[in-house]
């Protein structure tokens, strides 16, 4: 139970950041608008820079069996579509409601929570997961919403996040060192994406109602799928998986894969609902309630997953 207790005191820290966001805004010394701005900063500066940063290790034969199990983040990601392929009929899920359950906040909570329960080194298996969630959202999330059958494969290889990635993996296969003092600048923006995603989330939540967002009951299906009913499916996954894995430290290169996927709604999924002019109203309030109850689940989720893998 340590890693969920460690875990526990880690997303307080960021929830308490995320109030600062939220006091910010209530405050009237921001506008939830202005959280843009600092959009801009985060996808397009701090998670490239710790993407890339995630790579720089040595490229070693038990690093490279560590980034193919962590690819268990697709086996996830079809588990996912398949349960709500099935769910969909049953529940009468709508769209915001599937993408809300397939795809999770992993791209900003995943990263911080590694780098502090398991260390840096296992920050470059998180990248497997965001990887493949990226090609996903701009793919078949992207279409679902729109409701097309067009790819724009343009898109998702331009995405700056995927090109981060390309970048991280060619330095790390030809075993290219970047200069200490590029690093350090690195590192520096490792300890910003925390921070910067949760004062992001807490200046979402400061312009939603509050009170719409907790009595709407409708609310709570998806919010439990994404937080309890998913999560336990894949722990069957992961304690599947680590029963073959072979690895010394497969538990552990699991634990990322298995915390990016138990992670809160995808806050893309709100931006594409609003670009696309479907329901962002919904799609911000599945965003909201989930972060919210994701304090309480997510060191449950870890606490299961420590006493059953």
């Amino acid at each position: 139970m340590q890693i969920s207790l460690l875990l526990m005191e880690e997303i307080a820290k960021l929830f308490a950041i995320m109030l600062m966001g939220y006091a910010v805004v209530k405050a009237g010394l921001m506008k939830s608008s202005e959280s843009k701005s600092i959009s801009v900063v985060m996808v397009y500066l701090v998670i490239p820079c710790v993407i890339i940063d995630a790579f720089q290790v040595d490229y070693t034969s038990d690093v490279k069996k560590g980034l193919l199990l962590a690819c268990a983040a697709v086996l996830v990601h079809v588990l996912f579509l398949i349960l709500t392929a099935i769910l969909k009929q049953v529940l009468q899920l709508d769209t915001i409601e599937r993408a809300t359950v397939i795809y999770s906040n992993a791209g900003i909570l995943v990263i911080p929570l590694v780098q502090d329960l398991l260390g840096q080194e296992y920050v470059i298996y998180s990248s497997a997961y965001i990887a493949v969630q990226l090609v996903l959202i701009w793919t078949h999330c992207k279409n679902m919403i729109c409701e097309e059958d067009r790819l724009e494969w343009k898109k998702v290889f331009l995405n700056v996040n995927i090109i981060s990635i390309i970048v991280g993996v060619i330095l790390f296969i030809c075993r290219i060192q970047l200069p200490s003092g590029v690093q350090d600048v690195m590192d520096m923006m490792n300890n910003m994406i925390g921070p910067i995603g949760m004062l992001l989330a807490g200046m979402v939540i400061a312009d939603v109602p509050l009170k719409t967002v907790f009595t709407k009951k409708r609310n709570y299906v998806s919010t439990v799928l994404r937080l309890i009913v998913y999560p336990i499916f894949i722990l069957i996954l992961m304690k599947m998986i680590n029963t073959f894995a072979g690895l010394n430290d497969s538990k552990q290169i699991l634990l990322t894969v298995y915390i990016a996927s138990i992670t809160p709604a995808c806050a893309t999924v709100t931006s594409m609902a609003q670009l696309y002019d479907k329901d962002a109203a919904y799609a911000s309030s599945l965003y909201v309630l989930t972060t919210l109850l994701s304090i309480v689940t997510m060191p449950v989720m870890v606490g299961m997953y420590e006493m059953f893998v």
